[in-house]
């Protein structure tokens, strides 16, 4: 049984102290980003801003990334503040919205702040607020959302006080800095210092080890892989030091080196059981703890895993049954039924697949002592309060889209941040496992790699378009006292300034200047090192070292090999011009019969050689694609700036060409665009130009038309002055040919057909006895009398020269940079305007906005102008309130998906009006995307029918236990999708320029949907 929780005033204090020059900055007017661990306490200074904001009568506004964070806080406050003084703003609750202390969602403020820019705070939305409070502002590296909080920051009146609240990140310096530059005197606070520090610790199959050293800054050497080793070859790992040593001094160190597979061997020997390091935690009083699993099926075997272990007393268990008996006679379709069981022995699971009151049931037995271990997945590290004594984390890799990636360290961090309760532990406990695979070491790489910086992710999108620009609209009188009508909309410029002040911008300047620094420093050297290896440069080194006789003779000989390397330069350029010259002939007439493989070959900037087996498919000029003729012919990147003037004039006549562009399809599925230089040899055999079935077209055709539908961005791989070979991915129609490219080791000597002319046999005669004659050279001038001392001079040019090319490789990435280094957001914010105007939402000219441009800007959605446009469809105006929530249900899938693991496997189908309606709408979706297309816009216009009948089937009135009946879809999920839906729903009536008839049906559609069990908690 947990021992009674001591609260420790001293943490208490120390959090005070921690942020009260935070407090102070603020009092001084000053805006505030504070930089601090997950659970120091940063919430105390938004406290100590609303009691000082609430006494002068003035407003607060405190943004959460998340809605559920926000009803925690809102709770939290009206407990400080009183009911009367804390309001509520989400997307679907408003509750006591004109109170002092206002709790809101970031897009909530986000779009409030829209129409206050440049216009003074008391004549708009934020009217009476001093402060804003911005918590967790490290989610600015969010993808999906982080161009939210950038807007917020440079929308705010700068009279706005900014309170950010960020995790520890490694760049506040430069977030400070923006914010500071933008709106205005900010002071960076940041602390490393937990109020409750934390202890490491490593799980192991027999016991639980201390992670780290005594100083706390190596690992504990006693988890490396060689005591492992030891221990597998007989010695004790858990022995004391002093044994161990007399061991090593009598048996030497002679432990047998292992190999990759013996390591995996030895981890997998010393992986812990959950009930291993559950028992490990109970014995060291190391409970409650959460306990992060990255997947939700994981989380739910390891609660049936543990069913039978008992972790709560009898008065405990009691406890729990009262509070399920009572939850079940509120909410019954609410309790998760498969995780009663472990929830009376105090073990459960806490993730997406879970229904929000389940989540918050048991986040609340948690809080109260009664649930002793959660396993949870990632999400819960988000800022919900529910603090654990000990943090425990399964695994260093988490599974993604992309494949099995490790954790950051921020991340890592922000799970251990869940240890520790501010006032209760004088300790917190950190907990990471052996896994088959992650040791120590990978812990430690992890913990000890620096914390990441924050990076922008600011995006344009076609609210912030429509919002920036929009001006009168087209359905406003001249009578009308509406503000709106009278706006004149910001130009273009206007808007720039605003959208080229983001983070992104504000640091990439900064790396920009440091970047044109460095580069011009290495420009610099690069000529000074230059001139000291110039010929002239080691001729006056030579002059002074040697005497005059052994300087003439090695001069002289110098000379002479100069002149010699030129004639060898120049014969070997000959003999690649004639080797090409004999390639013509035999590709040309390659090209009209069948598709031959090949071998073209190249070395990359490494000198590595590389041989790509691949199918001709002919020469560029022969082929019927446009696409490439096109970008060969009138790009400069293409041209062949072939010299021909060292050739004999009977060679120039004889051959009058220069080299040709082709084309080839790799075994790599790669496109290669290549001139004769880059052929290697080629091969009777290939793909027979021959059709598979009557009518059908043939191959050369077939392939030469996927060329033609590719976008033509090809990339260099090797250059030469004889022409470039190019590449460019495939497509997954072009991989099945790919994968019949034999393999170069299958072909033969008799299979090559590359015959060269009997000049191009001469020419590599002439070249061997030209280089023969050269290296001959080189051994008389190393027995001249002064070569010793010579070669020092040229050893040393020669290191210079490697110096020189290193400074060029440096020199050429800085360059690349700094060109990809241009302000970003603004030509999206372009290229979404166009659209926008294109399809009549606002004209950018006079900057009038169209009702289609008035629904768009107000409503919330990924893609505003796609919600928008099927809102003013009038097909929906026919659809009964559930075939309405059906189609919105398909706006608004996205990322819901069925769990294959589950062996239920039925979801309920649309209705045939629903899946009409859906797939007249696809029409309209794609002719937004071609428009998208034009421009250049790359926002995803969801329309998915695949949930929208389970949609349909909630809105018609089923219960929770029918529609779960035998469901592919974890409750979680479906919770999600339907309040999405709803959220989506419950903005119909408050859009302008909407159908009356619409917003009736889907106020209709919202409050049949909105009961338990997804009916979310609020007060």
């Amino acid at each position: 049984m947990e021992a009674k929780p001591r609260v420790s005033r001293s943490n208490v204090r120390r959090s005070i102290l921690n942020f009260r020059s935070a407090i102070q900055a603020f009092l001084r007017g000053s805006s505030v980003v504070v930089s601090a661990p997950t659970s120091s306490g940063k919430t105390l200074i938004a406290e100590a801003a609303a009691v000082a904001t609430v006494a002068r009568g003035r407003r607060l506004f405190y943004t959460t990334p998340l809605k559920a964070l926000s009803n925690q806080k809102f709770r939290d406050f009206r407990e400080t503040f009183g009911d009367s003084n804390v309001g509520l703003l989400t997307g679907d609750s408003a509750v006591n919205k004109d109170a002092q202390v206002l709790i809101m969602t970031t897009e909530i403020l986000r779009n409030m702040l829209y129409q206050s820019v440049g216009v003074n705070s008391s004549e708009t939305g934020l009217s009476h607020v001093d402060v804003i409070v911005l918590d967790e502002v490290h989610y600015l590296s969010d993808i999906s959302r982080g161009t939210v909080w950038e807007e917020i920051v440079i929308y705010c009146p700068k009279e706005v006080q900014l309170i950010c609240l960020s995790a520890t990140v490694a760049n506040p310096d430069e977030l400070a800095g923006w914010i500071g530059q933008i709106h205005g005197k900010t002071e960076l606070i940041t602390s490393s210092k937990r109020p409750v520090p934390l202890t490491w610790h490593f799980s192991m199959k027999t016991a639980l080890f201390p992670l780290l050293d005594e100083k706390g800054t190596s690992m504990n050497r006693r988890l490396s892989l060689s005591y492992l080793q030891i221990d597998s070859s007989g010695d004790n790992l858990y022995k004391d030091e002093g044994s161990r040593r007399r061991k090593s001094r009598r048996h030497g160190n002679d432990v047998p080196a292992r190999s990759k597979n013996d390591a995996t061997t030895m981890r997998r020997s010393q992986v812990p059981q959950v009930i291993d390091t559950l028992w490990h935690l109970e014995a060291r009083d190391m409970l409650p703890a959460v306990w992060f699993i990255f997947s939700r099926k994981g989380c739910d075997a390891a609660v049936q895993y543990l069913e039978d272990c008992r972790l709560l007393d009898e008065c405990e268990t009691s406890e729990v049954e009262l509070a399920l008996k009572r939850f079940r006679v509120q909410y019954p379709d609410a309790v998760r039924e498969s995780s009663a069981k472990g929830l009376l022995r105090g073990v459960a699971a806490h993730h997406a697949g879970c229904l929000p009151l389940w989540k918050s049931f048991i986040e609340e037995l948690f809080q109260r002592g009664l649930v002793k271990v959660v396993f949870a997945t990632e999400t819960l590290a988000a800022g919900i309060n529910m603090p654990a004594r000990t943090a425990v984390i399964s695994s260093l890799c988490k599974r993604t889209e992309s494949g099995r990636t490790f954790l950051t360290s921020n991340e890592l961090l922000q799970m251990a941040g869940r240890a520790g309760r501010r006032g209760i532990d004088e300790r917190g406990h950190v907990v990471l496992i052996q896994t088959p695979y992650e040791g120590a070491e990978e812990s430690c790489k992890i913990l000890f790699s620096g914390l990441e910086p924050l990076v922008s992710q600011f995006t344009a999108s076609y609210g912030m378009v429509l919002n920036l620009l929009g001006g009168a609209k087209v359905t406003g009188s001249p009578e009308s006292n509406d503000p709106n009508v009278s706006r004149s909309g910001r130009t273009l410029e206007e808007a720039r300034k605003l959208v080229e002040q983001s983070f992104g911008n504000y640091v990439g300047s900064n790396v920009m200047l440091a970047a044109k620094e460095e580069l011009a420093k290495i420009q610099n050297e690069i000529e000074l090192l230059t001139s000291e290896i110039s010929d002239e440069a080691i001729d006056k080194k030579s002059q002074k070292l040697l005497s005059q006789s052994a300087y003439k003779e090695i001069a002289d000989l110098q000379e002479e090999l100069r002149a010699e390397k030129r004639r060898r330069t120049e014969l070997r350029r000959r003999m690649e011009l004639e080797r090409m010259f004999s390639l013509k002939p035999l590709l040309r007439e390659l090209g009209e019969g069948h598709l031959p493989f090949m071998c073209l070959q190249y070395s990359d900037s490494g000198g590595v050689q590389h041989q790509i087996p691949a199918v001709y498919l002919g020469m560029v000029d022969s082929l019927n694609t446009s696409k490439v003729k096109n970008i060969v012919h009138d790009s400069d990147f293409f041209a062949l700036n072939v010299e021909v003037d060292i050739y004999s004039s009977d060679t120039e006549s004889e051959h009058g060409a220069e080299p040709s562009y082709h084309v080839a399809l790799g075994s790599d599925n790669s496109w290669y665009l290549f001139t004769e230089k880059w052929i290697k040899t080629v091969y009777k055999s290939g793909f027979p130009n021959v059709a598979l079935a009557l009518g059908d077209a043939l191959p050369r055709d077939i392939i030469t038309m996927l060329l033609d539908k590719e976008s033509m961005q090809w990339q260099k791989v090797a250059e030469s002055e004889l022409g470039g070979l190019w590449s460019m991915e495939g497509s997954l129609e072009t991989w099945s040919w790919s994968l019949n490219v034999p393999v170069l080791s299958s072909f033969s000597e008799d299979d090559e057909v590359l015959q060269f002319s009997q000049a191009y046999h001469n020419a590599v005669e002439c070249y061997k006895d030209q280089r023969t004659k050269v290296a001959r050279l080189k051994k008389k001038i190393a027995r001249t009398e002064g070569f010793r001392e010579y070669k020092k001079i040229i050893d040393m040019a020669k290191f210079t020269e490697e110096k020189i090319r290193r400074l060029k490789a440096r020199s050429r990435r800085l360059s690349t940079r700094i060109e990809q280094i241009e302000p970003s957001g603004w030509k999206e914010f372009l290229q979404i305007s166009n659209v926008i105007h294109e399809i009549r939402a606002l004209d950018i000219n006079t900057h009038v906005i169209f009702p289609l441009g008035e629904t768009a800007a107000a409503i919330r959605g990924e893609n505003e102008l796609w919600l928008a446009m099927i809102l003013r469809n009038k097909i929906l105006l026919d659809l009964k309130p559930a075939q309405l929530a059906a189609i919105f249900g398909s706006l608004v899938s996205e990322g819901i998906k069925l769990r294959p693991w589950k062996n239920n496997s039925y979801i309920y189908e649309p209705s045939t009006t629903v899946m009409n309606v859906i797939n007249f709408l696809d029409e309209q979706r794609s002719s937004l995307l071609q428009l998208q297309e034009k421009h250049g816009v790359k926002i995803p216009c969801c329309l998915d029918s695949q949930f929208s009948g389970m949609v349909e089937a909630w809105a018609s009135g089923l219960t929770w236990r029918e529609i779960m009946m035998d469901c592919a879809m974890d409750e979680g999920d479906l919770a999600r999708l339907l309040r999405r839906t709803i959220d989506l729903l419950a903005q119909v009536p408050k859009l302008p320029d909407i159908d009356p008839q619409l917003q009736s049906n889907a106020v209709k559609a919202s409050s049949v949907m909105d009961r338990p069990p997804i009916s979310e908690l609020v007060g």
